[in-house]
């Protein structure tokens, strides 16, 4: 008897397995996060060791960064599908874990740079591929809501670097960044040894025609969950696809939705940081009125929370598609009304805004996006799809220093556009809806 990957997950459901899937590529999701996040919340202490502006040293230990996980995302993604999902994610959160910790003992400002880089490198080498992973493991019904869950630990990550910013601020603590730094890499170390416990995904298995691996995997999950196991004369096949579409991101079958997917990674990267890696030391210095300092900081991470989880409700109820539609959109009325803002009040209403649909659009993105490409092209379409997203992150700390330094509004407004654009590249490039089908 002949059954797909889908068809043998179904049988088993989401259950203990995908739980424990979630909490542990969760952890080293929250972790990604805090590095990500420390870029903008370690600026400040930073700048004070090494005698830098805060911009300066945005643009020199973030500008690194961003690069590195360029860097990272375009290599590992493809990495993964041609050598397996685990040994990479492996990889990539052993280095996450090594080179963050050594980060926190830098002796100089290049020994950080480098170190900075490396770790940008791992991280982004897990990124794009924990969600192929975690994707190849849930069943079509279930699969967007928990892929934003998943995206949902990158709330507890900011709230945990928001934290230790506010602590360490509050109790004067002499270069915060190391211990930003430091935190940041604990859950990257702890994940490390978890990851061992993740069996390599059935998907990447069949497509290698690895049937007695793929066999066992798919009765592991299936007993886990509390299912029967499968029968020896059961062989685990691929969906039915179209082999022409797997010859690149960019053939002919998968042109449109490339182009379209990929403007809107880059867009959204590009608002999302430059909101971001810019806002705390802003808040943390002269801010807005009440509206200021890690406290409030700590307030927009919480805002993140409903976000995910209304992405969560939507994509599955309205479709991966409206639903990042509508949250591009609300993004980009939380940037409009920072700039006609006339009040502190106001004001903090728009970043909570922006900080709860920004978020939500991250998860609704994250759960789209994997669906779009075919297994043999899953980890390069999320690994280049990450990688065009840190060009986002790449430009926001340098070339938007110079539309900041006329502004802060200014920048925000040009935010608003951004995500406007990236909803009509959405809607006219990509016509393909996902939720309930079958990934090949």
């Amino acid at each position: 008897m002949d059954l797909t990957i889908d068809e043998a997950l179904t049988r088993g459901g989401t259950g203990r397995f995908q739980w424990r899937l979630l909490g542990i590529f969760g952890l080293v999701w929250a972790a990604d996060a805090m590095q990500v996040i420390s870029v903008g919340f370690s600026a400040p202490s930073i700048a004070a060791s090494y005698g830098l502006t805060v911009p300066e040293a945005i643009k020199s230990t973030g500008t690194m960064f961003f690069l590195g996980m360029f860097v990272g995302a375009f290599l590992f993604g493809r990495l993964a599908d041609r050598i397996g999902r685990r040994k990479v994610l492996l990889l990539t959160v052993g280095a996450d874990a090594v080179f963050g910790i050594a980060a926190a003992f830098s002796p100089s400002l290049d020994v950080l740079i480098i170190l900075r880089f490396l770790t940008g490198m791992a991280v982004g080498g897990t990124l794009p591929v924990d969600y192929a992973m975690m994707a190849e493991f849930l069943p079509p019904k279930n699969r967007g809501r928990w892929l934003v869950w998943l995206e949902g630990f990158w709330a507890i990550g900011t709230i945990v670097i928001a934290l230790t910013a506010w602590i360490a601020s509050v109790n004067g603590v002499a270069e915060a960044w190391r211990w930003i730094f430091a935190v940041a890499a604990i859950p990257a170390l702890i994940g490390f040894w978890l990851r061992l416990w993740l069996p390599e995904s059935p998907m990447f298995l069949v497509r290698h025609d690895r049937q007695d691996e793929v066999r066992a995997v798919m009765n592991r999950v299936l007993i886990t969950n509390g299912a029967q196991p499968l029968g020896g004369d059961t062989r685990i096949v691929a969906a039915p696809h179209d082999p022409a579409a797997e010859r690149s991101i960019f053939a002919p079958a998968l042109r449109s939705r490339t182009l379209g997917i990929l403007a809107v990674w880059f867009l959204v990267s590009l608002s999302y940081y430059g909101v971001f890696i810019w806002l705390p030391g802003q808040l943390a210095g002269e801010g807005f009125g009440f509206v200021r300092g890690y406290g409030f900081l700590l307030v927009l991470a919480l805002a993140q929370v409903p976000g995910y989880a209304l992405a969560a409700w939507g994509v599955e109820n309205w479709g991966r598609r409206v639903t990042l539609a509508l949250f591009l959109l609300a993004s980009a009325a939380g940037c409009f009304l920072f700039t006609i803002a006339g009040s502190p009040a106001m004001v903090a209403v728009s970043l909570i805004l922006m900080s709860f649909a920004l978020l939500g659009t991250w998860g609704a993105l994250y759960a789209f996006t994997p669906e779009l490409y075919p297994t043999p092209l899953r980890g390069t379409g999320m690994g280049t799809a990450s990688a065009v997203a840190r060009l986002g992150g790449i430009i926001a700390p340098s070339l938007l220093g110079a539309i900041i330094a006329k502004g802060f509004g200014v920048a925000i407004g040009t935010f608003a556009g951004l995500l406007v654009l990236a909803a009509v590249a959405l809607m006219l490039l990509v016509r393909t809806e996902t939720r309930d089908q079958a990934i090949a």
